[in-house]
Protein backbone atom coordinates (compact mmCIF):
# COMPACT_ATOMS: atom_id res chain seq x y z
CA UNK A 1 0.00 0.00 0.00
CA UNK A 2 1.34 3.28 -0.69
CA UNK A 3 2.51 5.02 1.91
CA UNK A 4 0.27 8.47 1.41
CA UNK A 5 3.02 10.89 2.48
CA UNK A 6 5.06 9.71 -0.61
CA UNK A 7 2.07 11.10 -2.99
CA UNK A 8 3.06 14.38 -2.64
CA UNK A 9 5.36 16.49 -4.61
CA UNK A 10 6.73 20.28 -5.00
CA UNK A 11 5.06 21.74 -7.48
CA UNK A 12 6.06 24.09 -10.61
CA UNK A 13 5.67 27.41 -11.37
CA UNK A 14 3.09 26.36 -13.75
CA UNK A 15 1.37 24.57 -11.36
CA UNK A 16 0.86 27.75 -8.96
CA UNK A 17 -2.34 28.86 -10.17
CA UNK A 18 -3.89 25.39 -9.52
CA UNK A 19 -1.95 24.75 -6.19
CA UNK A 20 -3.45 28.38 -5.20
CA UNK A 21 -6.88 27.67 -6.29
CA UNK A 22 -7.56 24.94 -4.54
CA UNK A 23 -5.26 26.60 -0.88
CA UNK A 24 -8.11 29.81 -1.66
CA UNK A 25 -11.08 26.96 -2.19
CA UNK A 26 -10.48 25.00 0.99
CA UNK A 27 -10.34 28.47 3.00
CA UNK A 28 -12.69 30.03 1.54
CA UNK A 29 -11.08 33.05 0.11
CA UNK A 30 -10.95 34.54 -3.63
CA UNK A 31 -7.58 34.92 -4.54
CA UNK A 32 -6.53 37.99 -6.75
CA UNK A 33 -4.26 40.43 -7.01
CA UNK A 34 0.35 39.94 -8.02
CA UNK A 35 0.44 36.44 -7.43
CA UNK A 36 -2.73 35.31 -8.19
CA UNK A 37 -0.95 33.50 -11.66
CA UNK A 38 2.78 33.55 -10.30
CA UNK A 39 4.79 32.93 -6.95
CA UNK A 40 5.16 35.64 -4.86
CA UNK A 41 8.99 36.47 -4.26
CA UNK A 42 8.59 34.59 -0.86
CA UNK A 43 7.56 31.41 -1.92
CA UNK A 44 9.39 28.16 -2.07
CA UNK A 45 8.53 25.93 -4.47
CA UNK A 46 10.97 23.59 -3.61
CA UNK A 47 9.52 23.20 -0.54
CA UNK A 48 6.01 23.02 -1.56
CA UNK A 49 3.66 19.80 -1.47
CA UNK A 50 1.04 18.99 -3.67
CA UNK A 51 -1.37 15.95 -3.80
CA UNK A 52 -2.59 15.54 -7.40
CA UNK A 53 -5.61 13.96 -8.46
CA UNK A 54 -6.27 14.11 -11.99
CA UNK A 55 -6.20 17.43 -12.96
CA UNK A 56 -7.05 19.31 -9.55
CA UNK A 57 -5.10 19.69 -6.66
CA UNK A 58 -6.46 17.96 -3.60
CA UNK A 59 -4.13 19.00 -1.00
CA UNK A 60 -1.52 21.18 -0.28
CA UNK A 61 1.49 22.55 2.16
CA UNK A 62 4.98 24.42 1.95
CA UNK A 63 7.39 25.88 4.26
CA UNK A 64 9.60 28.63 4.41
CA UNK A 65 12.99 29.37 5.53
CA UNK A 66 12.79 31.47 8.52
CA UNK A 67 15.51 32.91 11.38
CA UNK A 68 13.21 33.04 14.80
CA UNK A 69 14.78 35.45 17.57
CA UNK A 70 14.76 33.04 20.85
CA UNK A 71 15.75 34.00 24.33
CA UNK A 72 19.10 35.27 23.90
CA UNK A 73 19.81 33.73 20.92
CA UNK A 74 17.98 33.23 16.70
CA UNK A 75 17.66 29.95 15.39
CA UNK A 76 16.74 28.94 11.73
CA UNK A 77 13.48 27.91 11.12
CA UNK A 78 10.98 25.86 9.44
CA UNK A 79 7.55 27.80 8.92
CA UNK A 80 4.85 25.87 8.03
CA UNK A 81 2.16 27.22 5.65
CA UNK A 82 -0.22 26.86 2.75
CA UNK A 83 -1.70 23.68 4.79
CA UNK A 84 -5.09 22.45 3.15
CA UNK A 85 -6.65 19.44 2.42
CA UNK A 86 -9.43 19.60 -0.23
CA UNK A 87 -13.04 18.94 1.34
CA UNK A 88 -13.42 15.88 -1.14
CA UNK A 89 -10.53 14.40 0.36
CA UNK A 90 -11.24 14.48 3.90
CA UNK A 91 -10.13 11.75 6.33
CA UNK A 92 -7.84 10.15 4.14
CA UNK A 93 -4.83 11.15 6.88
CA UNK A 94 -3.30 13.71 4.17
CA UNK A 95 -2.75 16.03 7.16
CA UNK A 96 -1.23 13.75 9.16
CA UNK A 97 1.01 12.41 5.69
CA UNK A 98 1.69 16.43 5.16
CA UNK A 99 3.10 16.88 8.85
CA UNK A 100 5.07 13.25 8.74
CA UNK A 101 6.64 14.64 5.47
CA UNK A 102 7.38 18.03 6.41
CA UNK A 103 8.79 17.09 9.55
CA UNK A 104 10.83 14.24 8.37
CA UNK A 105 12.37 16.27 5.83
CA UNK A 106 13.22 19.23 8.18
CA UNK A 107 15.00 16.82 10.72
CA UNK A 108 16.72 15.27 7.96
CA UNK A 109 18.37 18.68 6.77
CA UNK A 110 19.43 19.04 10.30
CA UNK A 111 19.36 22.70 9.70
CA UNK A 112 15.81 23.93 11.22
CA UNK A 113 15.60 22.84 15.14
CA UNK A 114 12.50 24.32 15.09
CA UNK A 115 9.34 24.41 13.08
CA UNK A 116 6.23 27.11 13.78
CA UNK A 117 2.68 27.85 12.16
CA UNK A 118 -0.37 29.79 11.96
CA UNK A 119 -3.36 27.36 13.29
CA UNK A 120 -6.08 27.92 11.16
CA UNK A 121 -7.78 25.64 14.05
CA UNK A 122 -6.69 25.27 17.40
CA UNK A 123 -7.63 21.42 18.12
CA UNK A 124 -5.63 20.37 14.76
CA UNK A 125 -2.13 21.15 15.54
CA UNK A 126 -1.48 19.43 18.88
CA UNK A 127 -1.61 16.28 17.76
CA UNK A 128 1.48 16.69 15.87
CA UNK A 129 3.94 18.37 18.84
CA UNK A 130 3.18 22.04 18.01
CA UNK A 131 1.96 24.49 20.74
CA UNK A 132 0.96 28.20 21.28
CA UNK A 133 3.55 29.99 22.20
CA UNK A 134 3.20 33.59 21.65
CA UNK A 135 -0.16 35.68 22.18
CA UNK A 136 -1.90 38.22 20.17
CA UNK A 137 -3.32 41.06 22.74
CA UNK A 138 -6.56 41.80 20.54
CA UNK A 139 -6.26 45.45 22.30
CA UNK A 140 -8.99 47.98 21.80
CA UNK A 141 -9.94 51.09 23.30
CA UNK A 142 -12.51 54.25 22.94
CA UNK A 143 -10.00 56.82 21.98
CA UNK A 144 -11.55 60.18 24.14
CA UNK A 145 -10.00 57.85 27.18
CA UNK A 146 -6.98 57.13 25.25
CA UNK A 147 -4.28 59.68 27.19
CA UNK A 148 -0.69 59.09 28.03
CA UNK A 149 0.32 59.55 31.85
CA UNK A 150 1.05 63.16 32.01
CA UNK A 151 4.36 62.11 33.31
CA UNK A 152 4.87 60.14 30.07
CA UNK A 153 8.34 60.77 28.36
CA UNK A 154 7.70 61.37 24.83
CA UNK A 155 11.34 63.03 23.68
CA UNK A 156 11.88 66.18 21.61
CA UNK A 157 11.73 64.27 18.63
CA UNK A 158 9.52 64.49 15.59
CA UNK A 159 6.91 62.11 14.44
CA UNK A 160 6.20 62.64 10.30
CA UNK A 161 4.04 61.20 7.85
CA UNK A 162 6.07 59.60 5.14
CA UNK A 163 5.68 57.76 1.68
CA UNK A 164 6.56 54.32 1.17
CA UNK A 165 9.24 54.77 -0.52
CA UNK A 166 10.87 56.78 2.30
CA UNK A 167 9.37 54.32 5.54
CA UNK A 168 11.06 50.86 4.17
CA UNK A 169 14.55 51.08 4.02
CA UNK A 170 14.37 53.06 7.48
CA UNK A 171 11.87 51.14 9.42
CA UNK A 172 14.01 47.70 7.62
CA UNK A 173 16.90 49.15 9.55
CA UNK A 174 15.30 49.72 12.65
CA UNK A 175 13.44 46.26 12.42
CA UNK A 176 16.90 44.55 12.14
CA UNK A 177 17.92 45.89 15.79
CA UNK A 178 14.73 45.39 17.56
CA UNK A 179 13.97 41.88 16.32
CA UNK A 180 17.05 40.30 18.45
CA UNK A 181 15.25 41.22 21.27
CA UNK A 182 12.18 39.85 21.36
CA UNK A 183 11.61 36.07 21.30
CA UNK A 184 9.06 34.96 18.40
CA UNK A 185 10.02 37.69 16.07
CA UNK A 186 10.86 37.11 12.52
CA UNK A 187 13.94 38.39 10.12
CA UNK A 188 12.66 39.68 7.47
CA UNK A 189 14.67 40.68 4.13
CA UNK A 190 13.29 43.03 1.60
CA UNK A 191 11.24 40.73 -0.32
CA UNK A 192 9.72 39.67 3.53
CA UNK A 193 9.62 43.75 4.14
CA UNK A 194 7.46 44.32 0.43
CA UNK A 195 4.95 41.52 1.08
CA UNK A 196 4.34 43.10 4.21
CA UNK A 197 3.75 46.54 3.13
CA UNK A 198 2.48 45.86 -0.59
CA UNK A 199 -1.20 47.47 -0.24
CA UNK A 200 -2.89 46.70 -3.55
CA UNK A 201 -6.33 46.94 -3.94
CA UNK A 202 -6.88 43.26 -3.89
CA UNK A 203 -4.79 42.37 -0.40
CA UNK A 204 -6.32 45.39 1.88
CA UNK A 205 -10.11 44.13 -0.06
CA UNK A 206 -11.62 47.56 -0.42
CA UNK A 207 -9.93 48.60 3.26
CA UNK A 208 -8.62 52.19 3.79
CA UNK A 209 -4.47 52.89 2.88
CA UNK A 210 -2.24 52.13 4.80
CA UNK A 211 -0.08 54.76 6.88
CA UNK A 212 3.71 55.04 7.71
CA UNK A 213 4.88 57.18 10.21
CA UNK A 214 8.29 57.84 11.11
CA UNK A 215 10.25 59.06 14.43
CA UNK A 216 13.39 61.15 14.08
CA UNK A 217 15.33 62.74 16.67
CA UNK A 218 16.60 66.11 15.50
CA UNK A 219 20.44 64.56 14.36
CA UNK A 220 17.45 63.13 11.69
CA UNK A 221 18.29 59.41 13.18
CA UNK A 222 15.30 57.33 13.04
CA UNK A 223 14.75 55.82 16.41
CA UNK A 224 10.71 54.76 15.57
CA UNK A 225 8.27 53.70 13.11
CA UNK A 226 4.32 52.64 12.56
CA UNK A 227 2.10 51.71 10.44
CA UNK A 228 -2.12 51.69 10.77
CA UNK A 229 -5.25 52.50 9.09
CA UNK A 230 -7.96 54.85 9.53
CA UNK A 231 -11.05 54.12 8.60
CA UNK A 232 -13.73 57.39 8.18
CA UNK A 233 -17.03 56.82 9.65
CA UNK A 234 -20.44 59.02 10.40
CA UNK A 235 -23.06 58.87 13.03
CA UNK A 236 -26.59 59.64 11.89
CA UNK A 237 -25.94 63.59 14.06
CA UNK A 238 -23.13 63.78 11.54
CA UNK A 239 -20.41 62.49 14.29
CA UNK A 240 -16.91 61.30 13.39
CA UNK A 241 -16.89 57.43 14.28
CA UNK A 242 -13.85 56.67 12.17
CA UNK A 243 -11.55 53.48 13.69
CA UNK A 244 -7.74 53.54 13.56
CA UNK A 245 -6.34 50.49 13.90
CA UNK A 246 -2.67 49.93 14.66
CA UNK A 247 -0.70 47.51 12.57
CA UNK A 248 3.26 48.01 13.55
CA UNK A 249 4.95 50.25 16.48
CA UNK A 250 8.27 49.28 17.06
CA UNK A 251 10.75 52.06 18.66
CA UNK A 252 14.26 52.43 19.68
CA UNK A 253 13.95 54.00 23.11
CA UNK A 254 10.82 54.45 25.47
CA UNK A 255 10.14 57.97 24.58
CA UNK A 256 10.11 57.22 21.06
CA UNK A 257 7.33 54.66 21.58
CA UNK A 258 5.68 57.08 23.54
CA UNK A 259 5.68 59.33 21.28
CA UNK A 260 4.51 57.18 18.44
CA UNK A 261 1.47 56.37 20.61
CA UNK A 262 0.97 60.00 21.45
CA UNK A 263 0.44 60.22 18.01
CA UNK A 264 -1.81 57.43 17.23
CA UNK A 265 -4.19 57.64 20.15
CA UNK A 266 -4.70 61.40 19.63
CA UNK A 267 -6.15 61.07 16.12
CA UNK A 268 -9.30 63.23 14.67
CA UNK A 269 -11.90 61.96 14.02
CA UNK A 270 -11.53 58.93 15.43
CA UNK A 271 -13.69 56.84 17.67
CA UNK A 272 -12.08 53.52 18.03
CA UNK A 273 -8.39 52.59 18.30
CA UNK A 274 -7.29 48.78 18.12
CA UNK A 275 -4.35 46.91 18.05
CA UNK A 276 -5.63 43.24 17.14
CA UNK A 277 -2.24 41.87 16.80
CA UNK A 278 -0.06 43.84 19.15
CA UNK A 279 1.81 41.96 22.19
CA UNK A 280 -0.63 40.50 24.64
CA UNK A 281 1.49 42.39 26.79
CA UNK A 282 2.83 45.34 25.11
CA UNK A 283 4.24 48.16 26.53
CA UNK A 284 1.46 50.69 25.63
CA UNK A 285 -0.54 49.56 28.48
CA UNK A 286 1.48 50.60 30.93
CA UNK A 287 1.78 54.63 29.22
CA UNK A 288 -2.20 55.03 29.19
CA UNK A 289 -3.56 57.39 32.22
CA UNK A 290 -6.35 54.89 32.08
CA UNK A 291 -5.52 51.52 32.05
CA UNK A 292 -9.26 50.06 32.27
CA UNK A 293 -9.68 52.27 28.90
CA UNK A 294 -7.26 49.42 27.23
CA UNK A 295 -8.94 46.24 27.31
CA UNK A 296 -7.30 43.06 26.04
CA UNK A 297 -8.84 39.86 24.02
CA UNK A 298 -5.50 37.87 23.99
CA UNK A 299 -5.82 35.11 21.20
CA UNK A 300 -2.96 32.67 20.72
CA UNK A 301 -0.22 33.63 17.70
CA UNK A 302 2.45 31.95 16.68
CA UNK A 303 2.67 27.83 17.23
CA UNK A 304 6.03 26.50 18.08
CA UNK A 305 7.60 22.67 17.72
CA UNK A 306 10.72 21.15 18.57
CA UNK A 307 11.62 19.16 16.05
CA UNK A 308 15.40 18.84 17.75
CA UNK A 309 15.14 18.67 21.08
CA UNK A 310 18.91 18.66 21.92
CA UNK A 311 19.34 21.51 19.00
CA UNK A 312 16.76 23.78 19.70
CA UNK A 313 16.95 23.44 23.58
CA UNK A 314 21.02 24.25 23.10
CA UNK A 315 20.55 27.62 20.98
CA UNK A 316 18.42 29.28 23.39
CA UNK A 317 19.71 30.62 26.76
CA UNK A 318 18.22 30.69 30.38
CA UNK A 319 18.22 33.43 32.61
CA UNK A 320 19.03 31.64 35.44
CA UNK A 321 21.08 28.31 35.90
CA UNK A 322 19.31 25.40 34.43
CA UNK A 323 21.25 21.90 35.23
CA UNK A 324 18.73 19.01 35.37
CA UNK A 325 17.27 15.63 33.25
CA UNK A 326 14.38 16.15 31.45
CA UNK A 327 12.02 13.14 29.75
CA UNK A 328 10.37 14.09 26.61
CA UNK A 329 7.91 11.95 25.09
CA UNK A 330 7.29 12.19 21.67
CA UNK A 331 4.97 10.45 20.07
CA UNK A 332 5.04 11.82 16.67
CA UNK A 333 8.91 12.10 15.98
CA UNK A 334 10.33 9.68 17.83
CA UNK A 335 14.12 10.78 17.61
CA UNK A 336 13.12 13.12 20.16
CA UNK A 337 11.84 10.59 22.78
CA UNK A 338 13.79 10.11 25.71
CA UNK A 339 16.18 11.96 28.58
CA UNK A 340 17.86 14.93 27.91
CA UNK A 341 20.25 16.66 29.82
CA UNK A 342 20.03 20.72 29.76
CA UNK A 343 22.36 22.75 31.32
CA UNK A 344 22.05 26.34 30.66
CA UNK A 345 23.11 30.18 32.09
CA UNK A 346 23.03 33.36 30.54
CA UNK A 347 25.47 33.36 28.63
CA UNK A 348 25.36 29.73 26.90
CA UNK A 349 22.78 26.16 26.77
CA UNK A 350 24.34 22.70 26.42
CA UNK A 351 21.68 19.84 25.54
CA UNK A 352 22.54 16.09 24.86
CA UNK A 353 21.33 12.53 25.35
CA UNK A 354 21.68 10.71 28.89
CA UNK A 355 20.38 7.70 30.62
CA UNK A 356 20.30 9.69 34.20
CA UNK A 357 16.87 9.67 36.22
CA UNK A 358 14.62 12.29 34.76
CA UNK A 359 14.05 15.48 36.59
CA UNK A 360 10.58 16.51 34.78
CA UNK A 361 8.74 14.98 32.34
CA UNK A 362 6.72 16.17 29.78
CA UNK A 363 5.54 15.78 26.27
CA UNK A 364 7.11 17.76 23.63
CA UNK A 365 3.79 19.94 23.30
CA UNK A 366 3.95 20.85 26.49
CA UNK A 367 8.23 21.96 25.81
CA UNK A 368 7.20 23.51 22.89
CA UNK A 369 4.98 26.07 24.84
CA UNK A 370 7.21 27.07 27.36
CA UNK A 371 10.43 27.26 24.48
CA UNK A 372 9.90 30.89 23.67
CA UNK A 373 9.83 31.82 27.31
CA UNK A 374 6.20 33.09 27.69
CA UNK A 375 4.27 30.14 28.91
CA UNK A 376 4.76 28.76 32.69
CA UNK A 377 6.01 25.00 33.28
CA UNK A 378 4.17 25.64 36.54
CA UNK A 379 0.70 26.08 35.21
CA UNK A 380 1.49 23.20 32.97
CA UNK A 381 2.30 21.26 36.11
CA UNK A 382 -1.40 22.35 37.70
CA UNK A 383 -3.18 21.07 34.55
CA UNK A 384 -0.98 17.61 34.63
CA UNK A 385 1.10 18.25 31.69
CA UNK A 386 4.48 17.99 33.69
CA UNK A 387 5.31 15.73 36.17
CA UNK A 388 7.46 16.61 38.55
CA UNK A 389 10.66 13.81 39.72
CA UNK A 390 13.12 15.95 42.08
CA UNK A 391 11.53 18.14 44.35
CA UNK A 392 11.26 21.49 43.41
CA UNK A 393 12.68 20.80 39.63
CA UNK A 394 9.40 22.47 38.59
CA UNK A 395 10.44 26.11 39.98
CA UNK A 396 13.41 25.52 38.85
CA UNK A 397 12.79 24.96 35.27
CA UNK A 398 9.93 27.38 35.36
CA UNK A 399 12.43 30.09 36.03
CA UNK A 400 15.16 29.39 34.05
CA UNK A 401 12.48 29.19 31.30
CA UNK A 402 10.97 32.37 31.18
CA UNK A 403 12.30 35.34 29.86
CA UNK A 404 12.02 39.02 30.53
CA UNK A 405 10.31 39.77 27.17
CA UNK A 406 7.01 38.54 26.38
CA UNK A 407 7.34 35.84 23.14
CA UNK A 408 5.57 38.06 20.31
CA UNK A 409 4.96 37.34 16.20
CA UNK A 410 4.00 40.21 14.48
CA UNK A 411 4.52 38.24 11.06
CA UNK A 412 2.01 35.75 9.76
CA UNK A 413 2.74 33.56 7.26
Amino acid sequence: MTDPADQFRPITAAEWPLFTTSMMTTFGEELSGPYADEPSPVAELDRSLALFDGDRVAATAGLYSLEMTVPGAVVPTAGVTWVTVSPTHRRRGLLTAIMRRQLDEVHAAGREPVAALWAAEGAIYGRYGFAPATWRGGWTGEAARLRLRPDADVGSGTVRLVERAAFQPAAQALHEQVRRFVPGNMARDERWWDRRLHDSPELSRGGPPRQHVLHTEADGTVTGYATYRLRAAWSATNDPEGTLTVEDVRALTPAAYAALWQYLVGHDLVQTVEAPNASADDPVRHLLADPRAWHSRPVDALWVRLVDVGAALSARRYPARLDMVVEVRDRFCDWNDGRWHVWGHPAGAFCDRTDRDPDLVMDVEALSAVYLGGESLAALQGAGRVTEISPGAVTQAATAFRWPVAPWCPDQF
